[in-house]
């Protein structure tokens, strides 16, 4: 063979070696998108919102657990990335060889991480008033800019036993006891309080309650029915503690007249229910009607005499192999949060019941700011305070720009309960 022939033949070598290269590279390479979670990532909450798109058309994706800030790893399509991109979203794009390593370290024991597949976006309901209201609500704010879509439903819906259709229940800034959020003090001459006070009184008229307090008892009662039957529930400010409060009164008056039209039971603080409660006991409640709280639960008193720029809570670590749950509510790229206060801004830790997970604490001052557990088959959290970015969220304050806020870690948590019902969890063991 002559010297052309044989260049000829190393030339082919070559390109033909070139064009497996570059097939690999296309087909190899382009096979998974990593959604990084930590301090890399431009825009946090519409990340989550990318996670529930993809979930949406049916791909299941994977959450890695305390990878780079719980990271999601998504297979690889043009539409996925050009979503990414659109929503200024900060992806890599990784070989399977990539993906593959990334989950042998996670495997590793030693390693606290763990791999959770995403199957199924959850329907989303948030329980709210369909009209304006003179406050906003971070959780309807954070789903708005993530993108990811919910059903407003209010007390007709959940009367009506429409909660089965939901896999996930927002409780809006709410009061259950039917104290009208105990704004009376303030705001009773103000139109929008006594527009609501109609309203309710209508809404109670019409579904066959003698009371606002009764329906409000009736619209709880539902929800821990639904909770009790594998829903998930998730509530923040006062919609944490005036639930357990209404639970706990369940046969007691706590209501004085001005609320419900007659006093209230004279020792009915003393006859308060706790084992009916999800989170909280041995609490007392307020009975000044004119004193803007609900009971001794709240750590407000706390919180208003600490500065400011000192009020921050600590996420608790888990063990992302062995306790999953509580590991996926905690994800974010920061364990240290700054607080942020509300009618009710955490919980103080004396009247948290055993075996509820406290899993955001201000150790100095001895408060919970977010907490889970279980009831029945399902499952809630309680996040104190009211908005994350707003320190004091007063009525009639402007909303929160989330544009301004897109790294937010008090924000991040809730969108943690938002995709955690479309997890294959594993058994917690502690």
């Amino acid at each position: 063979m002559d010297n052309r022939s044989n260049h000829y033949i190393c030339c082919m070598r070559k390109i033909l070696l070139l064009v497996i290269l570059v097939s690999f590279s296309l087909g190899g390479f382009a096979r998974k998108l990593l959604l990084p979670m930590d301090d890399t990532q431009k825009n946090h909450m519409k990340s989550y919102g990318v996670a529930f798109w993809v979930l949406e058309r049916e791909v299941t994706l994977e959450w890695l657990l305390n990878y780079r800030g719980g990271s999601f790893m998504i297979p690889y399509s043009k539409d996925i990335e050009a979503e990414c991109i659109i929503r200024g979203v900060t992806y890599l794009t990784i070989a399977d060889a990539q993906a593959t390593a990334i989950k042998q370290e996670i495997a590793n024991p030693e390693v606290n991480m763990e791999v959770v597949k995403l199957e199924k976006a959850p329907k989303i309901a948030v329980y709210s008033p369909k009209g304006k209201q003179p406050w906003d609500d971070a959780v309807t704010l954070v789903l708005s800019y993530a993108e990811i879509p919910y059903t407003v439903i209010y007390d007709d819906e959940i009367i009506s036993g429409e909660l089965h259709l939901y896999d996930w229940l927002h409780l809006h800034h709410e009061d259950f006891t039917g104290q009208y959020g105990r704004f009376y003090a303030s705001y009773r001459n103000a139109p929008w309080y006594q527009a609501q006070v109609k309203e309710f009184e209508a809404t109670a008229e019409r579904l066959g309650f003698s009371k606002v307090s009764e329906l409000k008892l009736g619209v709880a009662l539902k929800i821990k029915e639904y909770t009790a039957g594998g829903g998930f529930v998730f509530t923040m400010c006062s919609g944490t503690d005036s639930y357990d409060i209404s639970l706990s009164a369940e046969e007691v008056d706590i209501c004085e007249t001005m609320f419900d039209g007659d006093p209230a039971d004279r020792n009915g603080h003393n006859e308060l229910n706790y084992d009916n409660t999800f989170a909280f006991r041995d609490f007392l409640i307020s009975r000044n009607p004119m004193e803007y709280e609900f009971s001794n639960i709240d750590a407000t008193p706390l919180h208003s005499r600490t500065p400011e720029n000192i009020d921050y809570f600590t996420l608790f670590e888990y063990s992302a192999k062995w306790d999953p749950v509580p590991t996926m509510l905690c994800q974010n790229h920061t364990s240290r949060v700054k607080g942020f206060m509300g009618q009710t801004t955490a919980f103080n830790k004396g009247f948290i019941k055993p075996g509820v997970l406290i899993m955001g604490e201000n150790k100095s001052l001895n408060s919970a700011k977010y907490i889970h557990g279980k009831f029945g088959k399902g499952q809630w959290t309680f996040y104190g305070g009211h908005d994350p970015e707003d320190y004091q969220h007063f009525v009639g304050d402007p909303p929160t720009d989330l544009d301004l806020h897109p790294n937010s870690p008090g924000y991040r948590l809730i969108l943690n309960n938002v995709l955690f019902p479309a997890a294959r969890k594993k058994k917690q063991k502690t």
